[in-house]
Formats: C-alpha cells, sequence, structure tokens
C-alpha cells in the first residue's frame, strides 16, 4: 500500500505544473514546483555582505563611538515634547515684528515723499540733470559722459547679490516709449530727490532692508541702491513700474471687469489687432484680488470662453493666460450691437456681485470699438443711475473721431474715462489711465493702506544675477495740494522687497525635527514660503515656470483633499490638523510616508497665514543639552575634567575651532545682517566673536548656541578618531572609504577625507552647490532624513542620481542614525555616515556572492553562473549591483518588469502614487510670432510706425492696406513648435515592506517558468534578488516610474476654471468717494501724439540696428 500514496505523489507533482501552464497565460504562482534558486545559499550570500559592509560602514563612520558618547550624557538631557501651537504663535510674532519694520519704512518713504511734492511748484521749462539708470557711466567717442549719464559710482556689494550699486544715492529708470525729458518726468524727478536721505536713513535703521523703490504714476522709477540698467538685444528696456502688482494693489482696490470687445465687421485688420493689445494689456493691470470675464460682440454676444458664460474668474495668471490664448481665435464680422453687450455686462457683474464670490469692492466695464451710435442713455439709467457704482472705461480705437462725443459721455457720465488708441504704441500709456481713475476714493480718503504681494522671482534682474524670491511691500503716495484733493491724483507707490530667505531666518530649523518645516500662505491660499515650492524648471538654467507665483497650497498638501488646512489658514484661523503625508525626496524619486500634526496661526499686519508641520514620532520631541551662555559658555564639568583649559569657554570654542566643523550658513545662528561688519561674516566665525563677548552689537540665538556647544563637544572625539584610521593606511589600502561626515540635530557638520581632495571621485558632495545632502534653511540632508526613518542600528545606502555630473554615480552613500532611546519619542540626535567607491562596494557584493556552505567546497550555484542574474536593490527598488553595471541607479521594474510585478503581488514592495501639479510637460503647441512681436515694444513702435506710414500714402484704401502690413507683420504662418507648458502629473514611488524579510517565488509566462529569491540583507534597506535569466517573459511590460500627464476632458476644464476655492479679500475697500470729481473723465488730448515722442522709438530702432 506505501507504494501507492507514492506513485500519486509522483504523477501528481508532474500533473499539476502542466495543468498549470495550460491554464495560465499571465502571472500565476506555480505551486508544488521545484525551487530552482537554493534560498538557504542566497540568504548566506546576503548574510556575508551585511556583515561585511556594515562592518565597513560603522568602522569608518564611527557610528558606535558617537553612539556611546551621546549615551554617555544620557541623564543630563531633557527630551521635551514640542507645543506646536506656542510655537507657531511665537514664529508668527517674530515675523510680524520683522513684517512691521519693513512697512515702518515704507511708511517713511511716504510721509517724505508727499511733503515733497506739496512745496514744489510744477515747473514746465524745468532743466535738471539727473542720473539716468540706462544712461549713467555712458561716454561718447570723445570720452565725455552723455547727458544724464554723468559719473556714477558702483562698487559690487554681497547684501545685493554681489551687484555693482551705489549705497549712497538712487537713480531713475524711464521706460523706452517715454521721453526723458519730458517736464512732467523732470519735474517728478526733481522732486522725488528728497527721498535719497530716506532711503540711506531706512537702510541705516535696518541694514537687512534690500531694494527700496519709488514708482512714478508718471512712469518713471527711482530705485535705491542705485544700479546700472542694460537695455535687451533691440535696445529697449520694456519695464513700467506701473504694470507691477504692487504699484497695482497699492494703487486701486480690488475690482470686477467686464471686457467688451467690439468684432464688427468694421474692426478688422489692424484694428482688430490693437483691440487684442489693448485686451492683453488690462488683463495684465489685474490681479489676485481681482475677477473678470470677456466678452466679444457683434450681432450676437460671443464669451471669449464659452464655459464661463454669464460669471468672473479670479484674475490669476493661469486664468489670464488661458484668455489670451482664446483672444487669438476672435475674428471681425457682421454689425455691432452695443446694446445688446451692455445689458449682458450690467446683468453679468448684479448678479455676480450678489454671489458674494467677487472683490464685493469696484465694478467696471471695459468697452473697446472703433465706434458708437448711440449714448444707450436707457441702459445705464436701468441699471447704474444714480448711484454709477459700475464705472465705464471707453477706448476708441482708430484715428477717426467721429464717435468720440459718444464714447466719452458714456465714460462721463459713468465715473470713468474715455481715450483714443491710434497705434500699438498708444496702448499701454492709454490702458494705465483708468488705474489713476480707480485710485482717486482712495486718494481722496487719504488712505495709505499697507498691501503685499505674492511671492515673485524680481524680473528686472538678468538670470546670470540670480534669482531672489521675495514679496513686496508697498503704500500709495497722494497729492495734498489742495487744489488738486477733490480730483484725487496719485502720485505713484513706494515700496520695498523682502527675500523669502529673510523670513526662513526667523524660523528656528533645529526645533522643528528633522522633517518639520515651516510655511506661508496668502489671502488667496498661495504659497509664500513652502519647501515643496519649485518656481524654476530646467534645473541648471533657471528658468521660472509661467505660474511660479500662483501655486496653492492645496497644489503641495494634496493629501487634504477637502481643503481643510488650506480653508482654516485663509480665515486666518489658529488651529491643529493632522494626515498622513507622502513626502518626495530626492529628486522625487523616493518617498517617505509619514504623519504629520499641521499648526497655523495668523501673521498680523499682512495678509498671510503661518503654519509648521511636525512629523509624530521623533519629530514631536526636542532634546536640550545640560549647557548655558552667560557672559560665556558654561559647560557640563564631565567635559572639563580630562582637559587643561583655564575655563568652559575656552573648550567650547576649541571644539568649534577644528577644521573639519562647519554650520549650516543658511541657519541663522547669529543675525549678521544688521552691522555692516558683520555682513562678511559666516554664521561659524560670528559664533565664535559671540562666545568671546568682543561684538556687544552682534545678537545671537542663546539657546541654538547652547545647543550647538554640547553637539561640538560630544562629537569632537570623533575627530581624533577618524584621524587614526586615516594613518592607519593598511586598513584602507585600497581607498574604497572616501568620506566619512556627520551631522546633528542643530546643524554642525564634520567631515573627514579618507583620500586626497583631488582624488575624491565625487568632488560636489557636501559643497555649497550639494543642496540636497547639507543643511538648508527649509531641510535637513537627504542622507540624514533618510537614516532618521531606518531602524535604529541600521543604515541606509544609495546611490546619488545623476544631474548632469558623470561621476556621480560612481559613489554609495551610507548614513545611520544616532538616538538616544530605543523608542519613537526620542529625537534623532545626530547621522553619521561614509560615502566610498561604487566598485569597491560592488566588489564585496560580487566576493560575497561567491561564498558556499558545501564542505567540499563545490557551491551549486553562484552569481557567475550564466542561468541566473543577481541584483542588489535598494528599499525603492533602485539598482545598487547589478552584472550589467549600464543598470546601476536605474528602478529594478525597469529591468525585471515581471519579477517587479509579482513582488507587488506579492506584497514584499507596494507601490504608492504621487501628484505633481507643478510640472512641466513637452507639447505640440500652434504658435506664431504673433504674440511676442505685439508684446515687444521694439516690434509695437516699428509697427506703429510702419502703419502711419501706410496710412499716409494710401488713406481711401486704408482697409486693404491695414489687411497688407496684418498678413505680413502679424499673421505669421501657424507652426507646431514643442513647448513646456504647466501641467499636472501622476507617477508612481515604491517602497518595501519592512516585515518581510525574504520572498521567493515562480512566473508562469507564455512558454517557460521564471523563478526567483529576494533576501534582506541584514541592518540595511538593501535587498539581495536572484532571478532565473533562462526565461526572458517578454510577455510582461517593464514597470517604470515615468510620471503620465493628468489629461482633463472638456467638461472637466470647464469645471475647474468656474470652481473657485475660498479666499480672503482685502480688508480695505476704497470704491467711490462722494467728492470725486467725475469731471475728469479724458478727452481728445490724446488724439494727436507729439511728433517727438513718435519719433523717438524709431530713431532708437535705426541706431540700434
Amino acid at each position: 500500500m506505501p507504494a501507492l500514496p507514492r506513485l500519486l505523489r509522483s504523477c501528481w507533482g508532474i500533473f499539476v505544473p502542466f495543468w498549470t501552464v495550460f491554464l495560465n497565460t499571465t502571472l500565476v504562482d506555480v505551486v508544488g514546483s521545484e525551487q530552482q534558486i537554493p534560498l538557504s545559499v542566497v540568504k548566506l550570500w546576503a548574510s556575508a555582505f551585511g556583515g561585511e559592509i556594515k562592518s565597513i560602514a560603522a568602522k569608518y563612520s564611527g557610528s558606535q563611538l558617537l553612539q556611546k558618547k551621546y549615551k554617555e550624557y544620557e541623564k543630563d538631557v531633557s527630551i521635551e515634547e514640542i507645543d506646536g501651537l506656542q510655537l507657531v504663535k511665537k514664529l508668527a510674532k517674530n515675523m510680524e515684528e520683522m513684517f512691521h519694520k519693513k512697512s515702518e519704512a515704507v511708511r517713511r518713504l511716504v510721509e517724505a515723499a508727499e511733503e515733497a511734492h506739496l512745496k514744489h511748484e510744477f515747473d514746465a521749462d524745468l532743466q535738471y540733470e539727473y542720473f539716468n539708470a540706462v544712461l549713467i557711466n555712458e561716454q561718447d567717442e570723445e570720452g565725455k559722459y552723455l547727458e544724464l549719464g554723468k559719473e556714477f559710482i558702483l562698487v559690487p556689494n554681497d547684501h545685493f547679490n554681489n551687484l555693482p550699486v551705489n549705497i549712497s544715492l538712487s537713480d531713475v529708470q524711464v521706460p523706452t516709449n517715454m521721453y526723458n525729458k519730458d517736464p512732467a518726468i523732470v519735474n517728478g524727478v526733481y522732486w522725488s530727490e528728497s527721498l535719497n536721505k530716506v532711503f540711506v536713513d531706512n537702510f541705516d535703521r535696518d541694514p537687512s532692508l534690500i531694494w527700496q523703490y519709488f514708482g512714478s504714476a508718471k512712469g518713471f522709477f527711482r530705485q535705491y541702491p542705485g544700479i546700472k540698467w542694460e537695455p535687451d538685444e533691440n535696445g529697449v528696456i520694456a519695464f513700467d513700474c506701473r504694470n507691477r502688482k504692487w504699484y497695482i494693489q497699492a494703487a486701486t482696490s480690488p475690482k470686477d471687469v467686464v471686457i467688451l470687445v467690439d468684432v464688427s465687421g468694421s474692426m478688422k485688420g489692424l484694428r482688430l489687432t490693437i483691440a487684442k493689445q489693448t485686451v492683453s494689456s488690462i488683463l495684465d493691470t489685474l490681479g489676485d484680488d481681482d475677477f473678470f470675464n470677456i466678452i466679444a460682440y457683434n450681432e450676437e454676444l460671443h464669451y471669449v470662453e464659452p464655459c464661463l458664460n454669464g460669471t468672473l474668474v479670479q484674475a490669476d495668471r493661469t486664468n489670464k493666460e488661458h484668455f489670451r490664448e482664446h483672444l487669438d481665435k476672435l475674428s471681425a464680422k457682421g454689425i455691432g450691437m452695443l446694446d445688446i453687450a451692455l445689458n449682458e455686462a450690467f446683468s453679468v457683474l448684479s448678479e455676480f456681485n450678489h454671489t458674494g464670490q467677487g472683490s464685493i469692492c469696484s465694478q467696471a466695464i471695459m468697452l473697446i470699438t472703433d465706434g458708437a451710435v448711440d449714448t444707450y442713455d436707457t441702459i445705464f439709467a436701468k441699471y447704474n443711475w444714480p448711484e454709477r457704482k459700475v464705472r465705464i472705461f471707453t477706448y476708441l480705437i482708430g484715428r477717426e473721431a467721429a464717435f468720440a462725443d459718444n464714447l466719452k459721455w458714456m465714460a462721463c457720465a459713468n465715473k470713468g474715462f474715455f481715450t483714443q488708441i491710434s497705434t500699438l504704441a498708444d496702448v499701454q500709456e492709454n490702458v494705465m489711465e483708468y488705474l489713476h481713475v480707480l485710485s482717486r476714493p482712495k486718494v481722496i480718503d487719504q488712505e495709505h493702506d499697507v498691501v503685499w504681494t505674492e511671492a515673485y522671482i524680481d524680473s528686472t534682474l538678468a538670470e546670470d544675477q540670480g534669482m531672489v524670491l521675495m514679496t513686496t511691500v508697498a503704500m500709495p503716495v497722494f497729492s495734498k495740494q489742495n487744489e488738486t484733493r477733490s480730483k484725487g491724483i496719485l502720485l505713484g507707490v513706494v515700496g520695498t522687497d523682502v527675500p523669502v530667505k529673510e523670513l526662513l531666518k526667523t524660523i528656528p530649523k533645529y526645533k522643528l525635527g528633522i522633517h518639520g518645516y515651516a510655511f506661508a500662505i496668502t489671502n488667496n491660499g498661495y504659497i509664500l514660503t513652502h519647501p515643496e515650492l519649485r518656481p524654476l524648471y530646467e534645473e541648471g538654467k533657471k528658468r521660472r515656470k509661467p505660474n511660479y507665483s500662483s501655486v496653492d497650497l492645496s497644489e503641495v498638501e494634496w493629501e487634504d483633499r477637502d481643503d481643510v488646512l488650506r480653508n482654516a489658514m485663509v480665515n486666518r484661523k489658529t488651529g491643529k490638523f493632522s494626515m498622513e503625508v507622502k513626502k518626495t525626496v530626492d529628486k522625487g524619486k523616493r518617498v517617505l510616508v509619514m504623519t504629520n500634526d499641521y499648526y497655523y496661526t495668523d501673521i498680523r499686519g499682512t495678509p498671510f497665514s503661518l503654519g509648521v508641520a511636525l512629523s509624530r514620532g521623533h519629530g514631536k520631541y526636542f532634546f536640550r543639552g545640560n549647557v548655558t551662555i552667560e557672559e560665556g559658555p558654561a559647560l557640563h564639568p564631565k567635559w572639563t575634567d580630562h582637559l587643561n583649559y583655564e575655563n568652559e569657554e575656552e573648550e567650547g570654542l576649541h571644539d568649534l575651532e577644528h577644521p573639519d566643523v562647519s554650520l549650516a550658513d543658511e541657519w541663522s545662528y547669529c543675525n549678521t545682517d544688521l552691522q555692516p561688519e558683520h555682513r562678511q561674516l559666516s554664521q561659524l566665525d560670528a559664533i565664535k566673536l559671540y562666545l568671546k563677548g568682543k561684538e556687544p552689537l552682534l545678537q545671537c540665538d542663546k539657546e541654538l548656541i547652547q545647543e550647538v556647544l554640547f553637539d561640538a563637544v560630544v562629537s569632537a572625539p570623533i575627530e581624533a578618531y577618524w584621524t587614526s584610521l586615516a594613518l592607519n593606511k593598511s586598513e584602507n589600502s585600497d581607498k574604497g572609504v572616501e568620506v566619512a561626515f556627520l551631522g546633528t540635530r542643530t546643524g554642525l557638520s564634520r567631515i573627514n577625507l579618507f583620500v586626497g581632495a583631488e582624488q575624491l571621485t565625487n568632488q560636489d558632495f557636501l559643497k555649497a552647490g550639494d543642496k540636497e545632502n547639507i543643511f538648508n534653511a527649509d531641510h535637513f540632508p537627504l542622507w540624514y532624513r533618510r537614516a532618521a526613518e531606518q531602524i535604529p542600528g541600521s543604515f541606509v545606502y544609495s546611490i546619488p542620481f545623476s544631474v548632469g555630473t558623470a561621476n556621480k554615480s560612481n559613489v554609495v552613500t551610507a548614513s545611520t542614525s544616532i538616538q538616544l532611546l530605543d523608542d519613537r519619542k526620542s529625537p534623532v540626535v545626530a547621522a553619521v555616515g561614509i560615502q566610498m567607491k561604487l566598485e569597491f562596494f560592488q566588489r564585496k557584493f560580487w566576493t560575497a556572492s561567491r561564498q558556499c556552505a558545501s564542505l567540499d567546497g563545490r557551491c551549486s550555484i553562484s552569481c557567475d553562473d550564466e542561468t541566473i542574474n543577481c541584483y542588489l536593490i535598494d528599499n525603492n527598488g533602485f539598482i545598487l549591483v547589478s552584472e550589467d553595471y549600464t543598470q546601476t541607479g536605474n528602478f529594478f521594474g525597469e529591468v525585471e518588469g515581471a519579477v517587479m510585478n509579482k513582488l507587488l503581488t506579492m506584497g514584499s514592495f507596494k507601490r504608492i502614487t504621487l501628484y505633481d501639479y507643478q510640472a512641466m510637460c513637452r507639447t505640440n503647441k500652434e504658435s506664431s510670432d504673433r504674440a511676442h512681436s505685439l508684446l515687444d515694444p521694439y516690434n509695437a513702435f516699428f509697427a506703429a510706425v510702419k502703419w502711419i506710414m501706410t496710412e499716409l500714402i494710401l488713406f481711401l484704401v486704408e482697409f486693404n492696406l491695414c489687411g497688407w502690413w496684418h498678413s505680413e507683420t502679424t499673421a505669421k504662418a501657424q507652426r507646431l513648435k514643442q513647448t513646456l507648458e504647466p501641467c499636472d502629473t501622476e507617477y508612481p514611488a515604491f517602497v518595501s515592506e519592512r516585515t518581510i524579510k525574504e520572498t521567493t517565488g515562480n512566473i508562469v509566462c507564455e512558454d517557460c517558468s521564471k523563478s526567483f529569491v529576494i533576501q534582506q540583507i541584514p541592518s540595511s534597506n538593501l535587498f539581495m534578488v536572484v532571478v532565473d535569466n533562462q526565461c526572458a517573459c517578454d510577455s510582461v511590460a517593464p514597470i517604470t516610474m515615468a510620471p503620465i500627464e493628468i489629461r482633463y476632458n472638456e467638461s472637466l476644464k470647464c469645471e475647474r476654471l468656474k470652481s473657485q476655492k475660498i479666499r480672503r479679500r482685502p480688508e480695505s475697500c476704497h470704491g467711490f468717494h462722494p467728492e470725486e470729481n467725475a469731471r475728469e473723465c479724458g478727452g481728445a488730448l490724446g488724439l494727436c501724439a507729439k511728433p517727438a515722442l513718435l519719433m523717438i522709438p524709431l530713431l532708437l530702432m535705426l541706431f540700434s540696428r
């Protein structure tokens, strides 16, 4: 009888695999098949390699020594739980004080400017030689300075990005399309010279100030410190301060605007081109607190974006660009029925106002047409009189004045403004007129509202001069002369820039933990500062993303699907919110899953709200060493017992003065900006001066310096330890280990080289340009963050991802964390690590993979066998070792798609879906040079001059010649062009399951079976994977990490346009004033351009050639 079961078992063993292969053409488990790769052998290899590599990492990093040193002081330290609410309130208070200092500086400029103008009497014949920012230091062929170009001393100043500046004087920039010696400009420049004294005084009071300026309503821009401006390749400076957001926000109140564009047949040719450019210029003047829509009309109404029929949208950059794209599709035909358009515009404004979603302040209709046959007073009587809450601004396109009276009457009867635009060169200056009208109520009220802009990058600097993210505080300047009071004359706007890095200096990073961070948002929910904000793309080229200044908090904290955190902060609440987050590191290729607690409150006196994120576990606790500073540092007696120092201060300084010690220069240990003599100091040098007590004016963070001293003394013995290793050359004869390093929670770093600096494989590692691996203002080093999430006592290994430097993939970094206690409540006090040659690391792996346990020394299997492939991968699935060297650094799923798919199915790895709402995608787009040419003042002037000449030659056939002009100058052939456009993407990341140490499996493919073994390497984040290579399994596609663009259908696009997130309106509104003089509503002055002004751009164009 026993033979029968054996026979059945034998048959069953043959039948089951055959039946399984027959039934399955995709991946399945093969139950009962013979294991081709012995797990015990792979486990032996993994154990041997793990023991060897950990021994090397622990020895050369000194991790055990450092752990021991911190343990020695375990009883002398305290661990405190961080009170997140108290912390965020304290930080908000610090920011409030800093912002207040900036706004007070601006207020002093306002007072000085208004006083200077009050004392000045306008002189039309005034001759005044001022410093023109474009002409300064320019000489003619004879070596004489040009007019308005006197000698102006410029000295490079590191406080101003090392640009050559004059910190004693300001200078003046005048837009290219304006006359340098126009009487209005000369008079304005003359009386505003008095601001020089205030500029210098502000800088003396607050040396952290950077650019201060006055933007005149006449168009000139006075900037301190003085700097030379360089025209572009066409000899043009397009910058006009009145187009800047800080100017518009300070000058006007929030507004709802409906733009009506005449597209009847009479608008064909150049008129329609001018009309489109006029609309585009109006859009430039709208900001994030404004709402708008554009309606084209002939005998019918045509919403430029049909999806937004009957409503308004926020004037953020994305929406404005969307409308600009649709503007190009407008064509002229039919008859213009303005009455229908006016009725629609009033209805839209009224209905939208009742929803409570708009600005709830000013409302306006912008009418762009070549004529109106009626005054439409019945429509105005129905909707707008007698209150006249909706202002009417009319823009007459073309030279004819036949319909000017009707359009001017409409503007004057509705507290608006009339202007005529004959050429493209007229557009910008005429559009600006409406801002002066909207500013009248604020001027009459004499309300100097302080405004703050969203974060932006200064575009006045060339790209090679650095790109600094900043916000601007600005205030309007009013005329106080009695005869102009009722007219509400705006003189201009003063402002100063506040770099975002200044905000970060007020944040003690050491109190936020390894993964913690602070962030701030505006009243619209846009990010002011956040470590996940990426304003630039194409690393190294420093190109700004089109929508970088309007990235919403929900786009980086996207796990908060209901916007609970965002909305609470927008509404200026104080509170706490928690959620699980997926934070990407290492250029977005790796992910850390953790739970964050968010604490938030408002920053008073600003439209901003501040938040702090603390990660649960070690991130919620603060480690305090037993050290105090009075006159100097008083250190624990244990630290000085073995040394012959005269006092404790000497020892503290000694430990900071080692050449291997550095501090995080972006952290604020001491405020080196307050005094000019301190600006050249590194943070380490500043601390040394502070401890010696020789700089009483140097303000330092006493608590942070106490902790730095503690870390410096505790970590000091590792210096001698590393030195002894370096001297024993036989220990590292092949120079495989090149660098050892450590970092502490206070931003202190130590580095030791085991090879000469010139022999380093990775020359960039831990240098200032290696941002991801050093302490920054908003994050700890990558090797520190990853080590903190590894099991204590184990090392995390990785290969740097290449970003252009070819040799970066030739090294392996290993790091481990140092904790006082073996639980999550213990803060990570430090991290140590080494960097070794990849070749050295791989050689250790291949040596271990040749071991076997057989007594005769014959191995049943080896990584040298041609039938198997051996890999070493990390916990995110990236290959560190492969027989094919070119696969190093690649994702394992791209090489072994079938095996990776099986590992995901079995739960050894898990896929995590991530989203990037700041991505840039390549797209083929129809483009022409038309839009660019219209926006370029040089081309606009050239086009305007050409058109004038055309009209002079054959005025009677204007439309035909306009059509010829239009087709030649602007109607370029449409062509496909590949560009990078903002987009949303979805992409995967992969993480190993910690509880699964080993796995074996078989994959049945179409015509073969593929077996594999995966075994965790002890005390590491690594896995050895051995795969049978006799079965290619080509039917299974590779698994990639490539991002996929999220494409929205038309319906969803429409919903996204319509949806409006919660926002908070600015607190002040100045829509109307009963004393306002509505008679100042424009006229025919603009119908005849001054010949001199017309010739300037033409001459500039000719000479530039």
